[in-house]
This record gives structure tokens, C-alpha cells and sequence, in this order.
């Protein structure tokens, strides 16, 4: 039976509480519903957080609204996002059987609550976050709602299910190399991966991966997008470093006039990483003419940085090294060492590569990522407002694709580099991206287009993916799992 309520966004769902029309303890018990209805197809929400949830909400039942999203549910990816006293098990089997459960809120978790959710969940995620699907041994793959055949991306592919299937409205999502914009492109959603700095990793946490990483969510709407970003942004005390404010909320740029831009258009794989498939060929043209359509001036142009042959092996040195050290904190909160019986190959050959690095050789290529990022940006202050791509080289691939085995490591890493080549520079340069719904393949598979702007300039983004939404709205595109 279709649920009229799941195919509302955040927003719509807050304005029933506020308008009386629906409770907090409607909205997550629908929620918690539709979750136990369809998660044994897709395994999206691996810790169910029901009881709880319904608790908060009869509590926001007669509590005044609290923030601007009272009484909404939303699922937290099980990476990063911790709760107190609920699960933190980053995809590995070691926390999974250690129990361990968060001490404390991060400050996004924190943040998402004072604006008024309820986590009815945490979601599933590759091993460590290391790979662009959700196949962790751990819990088992995720499942892509356009197909239950393919990924539905990763590192953010629980969550991305959950949303597109129309579990909840929004997830809890973080990218260090494209994992909020890659799962976006898989399940037909938006992404955004915000400036670095703009959002806190606190209190545990500073500048995960040199700044490579950021906190974000998926949505179903431009809109939402911007309102939890207003939510979520800003610095909390003891931040190392901090993005400049913007000069309004996010939310108000939805709708605000736009003039005409100058937008470069990237029609190949940067630095020949792969071919570009055919489907994701003719995206990107569309996405070009419908951008013209609307009076932007659009060329083929692109920073050349994005050809430089040295990014991938610089890359894989800061995924090494975090991988190394999360090895160290997993060793440390078991209270034993971790071998390679107790993660994939390729999380284990990556952590061997991070400690066999040297300090000098650590600080050689974060150097180079601060060059890099810099040759990046000299294209947007030379005239450009905008970068269209693919989001990703290819539509969302089978489960499978990425397995890590003994044999098979190397390749499926490099495969994973070559997936990322549109997403991870601009990790390295910590510039804001977004991936937007705007293709669908002949079978039926969402293909997402990526926008990049220059540092701190969401607003730009949020501005032109609202005018792309309305000029070619995708809200009414249902996957084959859906409530």
C-alpha cells in the first residue's frame, strides 16, 4: 500500500507537525513502518533504534516545536554521526563483536537533534568507509531500490537506500573521496559535499584524512539540502579551522535569482583513469544544453590539475594512513591486536602501504595535496563559476563489483580510484560539490551530474541546482523499492 507521507521531503514532513496535521509519533511510527517493510529487501538500517525513537517522539508530542524539523525521523550512517548508547561499528566485525556503543553525541549528532529529528536508525556502510559500495562482510550489501542487483553506492549506500526507497526523508551521510556523492548518483538523490570546515567533527575529531572528509546528508530535494546544511554548519569550540560563513542561511538561496554563468564542461574521465560509458556521455551533454536552456554560458573547459597523473598515488597515501590509524583505534578498543583475519585485504594491504610510509613521505604528499588544491582553484578564479561532470564514470554496477579478495586487492583498489575520479579531487582541494538526479538509463538506472564550485560558494550551488530542479523536477521518479 502506498504511504503518502514518504514521498514528502524533510521540510513537507515539518510542516505537517507545525500545521497540526501530523505529530512527531505519526511521522516516525510511518517511518519505522515503511523501514521494517522494506529494509529485509535492501538492508539499509542495520541498528534499529524503534523504542527509543518512539520514546522521543511522544515526548516531542507534547513538548513546543523544537527547531525546524520537529519531530521528522532520519537515519544516521554508521560512520562518524555517533549517539550516545547506540552503536558505532564503522563496518567492521570487530566493534560489531565487541558491542561498542557511542559514548557520546558527536556535535552533528547533537546539532541534527536540537533541530528537532529522531534518529530511528544508523545505517549500513562498507568496512571502514573504504570502498564506493556497501558490501561490508560485517552485515552484508546494501541493496540499490532502482535494482536490488546493484550497489547502491558507498561509503553513504545504507543511507542513500533508506531515503531513495522513501524510508525516511533524510540520512546522515560524510565523503572522503565521493561517499556522499557517489551513493547520491547510484539512488537518484542529492548530495552535497560541503566546503572543508564547514561542518565539525567534534569532540572527537578535527581534520579527518588532512580535510579530505565532510559531513553532509542525502535528500530527495534542493531544499532540503540547504535547510539542514543551515542546521548543520558552523564551528564548535576547539575546531582547528573553520569555513567562512555564509551571508545568509543556505535555505534562502533556494528560489533566489541567478544570472547567467560561465560553466566549464568535463566530457572524459580526468587524467584517462576509464572510458566513459555512454549513458553517462549523453547525461552530461543534456545537463550542458538544459544549463544553456536557462541563459548559462557553458564550454568545454576544465582545470588541467585534474590530469595530473600523481593524484591517485597521493590519494591512496592519505587513505593508507587513515586506514593505519583506524586499525590502531580498533586494536586499542578491543583491547587486542588486529590482524588480517579481522578486516577485508584491501582495508589490510592499505593499512601495511600507511605503515611503511615514513613522516616525511606523509608530509610530502599532504604538501602536494595543498599544490594541488591550489592548481584547482586558479581555474575558478580565472573566470569560472562553475565545473559540470558525471558524478560518476559509469551507472551504479552490479553487487560484487568491488569484492576485495587475497588475489584481487590491487585491482578492486584501483578500480575504486578510477569509480572516484570525478568525486575525490575535490576532497583533496575540500572545494563544495553536489550530484544531482537530473538522467535516468534506459533500464531504469539513476545517473547523477555533478556542479563544483569554488571554496565556500555552496550558495552558488544550491542557487543553480534549484533552477535545475525546477526546470526538470525529479521528485516524481519512483525506484522499483519504494513505500
Amino acid at each position: 500500500m502506498s504511504d503518502p507521507v514518504a514521498v514528502l521531503d524533510a521540510c513537507a514532513q515539518a510542516e505537517l507537525v507545525r500545521q497540526g496535521e501530523a505529530s512527531p509519533s505519526t511521522l516516525v511510527d510511518a517511518a519505522i513502518a515503511r523501514i521494517a517493510r522494506l529494509d529485509p529487501t535492501l538492508n539499509a538500517v542495520i541498528h534499529r533504534r524503534f523504542e527509543q525513537a518512539r520514546a522521543e517522539a511522544r515526548a516531542a508530542d507534547a513538548a513546543p516545536a523544537r527547531g525546524p524539523f520537529h519531530g521528522v525521523p532520519i537515519v544516521l550512517k554508521d560512520i562518524m554521526g555517533h549517539s550516545r548508547g547506540d552503536p558505532l561499528h564503522l563496518g567492521t566485525r570487530v566493534l560489531r563483536d565487541l558491542g561498542f556503543m557511542a559514548p557520546h553525541d558527536a556535535y552533528l549528532t547533537a546539532k541534527l537533534k536540537a533541530a528537532g529529528f529522531i534518529v530511528v536508525g544508523r545505517t549500513n556502510t562498507p568496512e571502514l568507509g573504504t570502498l564506493p559500495t556497501t558490501e561490508p562482510e560485517a552485515y552484508g550489501p546494501s541493496r540499490n531500490p532502482w535494482n536490488p542487483k546493484r550497489s547502491p553506492g558507498g561509503s553513504s549506500g545504507g543511507s542513500a537506500a533508506a531515503v531513495a526507497s522513501g524510508m525516511v526523508p533524510v540520512g546522515h551521510a560524510n565523503d572522503g573521496g565521493g561517499s556522499i556523492r557517489i551513493p547520491a548518483s547510484a539512488c537518484g538523490l542529492v548530495g552535497l559535499k560541503p566546503s572543508r570546515g564547514r561542518t565539525s567533527f567534534g569532540p572527537d575529531a578535527g581534520d579527518p584524512m588532512g580535510g579530505m572528509v565532510s559531513e553532509g546528508v542525502l535528500t530527495r530535494s534542493v531544499r532540503d539540502t540547504a535547510a539542514v546544511l543551515d542546521v548543520i554548519a558552523g564551528a564548535m569550540p576547539g575546531d582547528p579551522y573553520t569555513a567562512p560563513p555564509p551571508s545568509r542561511p543556505f535555505a534562502q538561496e533556494v528560489g533566489a535569482p541567478l544570472g547567467p554563468l560561465r560553466i566549464g564542461c568535463m566530457r572524459r574521465v580526468p587524467a584517462n583513469l576509464s572510458a566513459l560509458d555512454p549513458e553517462c556521455a549523453t547525461a552530461v551533454e543534456a545537463a550542458a544544453d538544459l544549463l544553456r536552456h536557462l541563459g548559462h554560458q557553458v564550454e568545454t573547459a576544465y582545470p588541467p590539475a585534474l590530469d595530473e597523473s600523481e593524484a591517485p598515488h597521493h590519494l591512496s597515501v592519505m587513505f593508507a594512513g587513515a586506514t593505519a590509524r583506524m586499525l590502531d583505534v580498533l586494536a586499542m578498543l578491543a583491547g587486542r591486536p588486529i590482524d588480517e583475519r579481522d578486516v577485508d585485504p584491501l582495508n589490510w594491504a592499505l593499512a601495511q602501504l600507511g605503515r611503511a610510509c615514513t613522516v616525511p613521505q606523509y608530509l610530502a604528499a599532504l604538501e602536494w595535496m595543498h599544490g594541488y588544491t591550489r592548481r584547482l582553484a586558479s581555474w575558478w578564479a580565472e573566470g569560472f563559476d562553475l565545473l559540470l561532470t558525471p558524478t560518476l564514470p559509469a551507472p551504479p554496477p552490479p553487487l560484487g563489483f568491488f569484492h576485495p579478495t587475497r588475489e584481487n586487492f590491487m585491482e578492486i583498489g584501483a578500480r575504486a580510484q578510477a569509480f572516484a575520479a570525478f568525486t575525490s579531487p575535490f576532497n583533496m582541494s575540500g572545494q563544495p560539490a553536489i550530484s544531482l538526479p537530473l538522467h535516468w538509463t534506459r533500464d531504469g538506472l539513476p545517473v547523477g551530474l555533478q556542479l563544483v564550485a569554488a571554496y565556500a560558494r555552496e550558495d552558488l550551488l544550491i542557487r543553480v541546482a534549484a533552477q535545475l530542479e525546477e526546470a526538470q523536477p525529479w521528485a516524481g521518479h519512483r525506484p522499483a523499492v519504494h513505500a
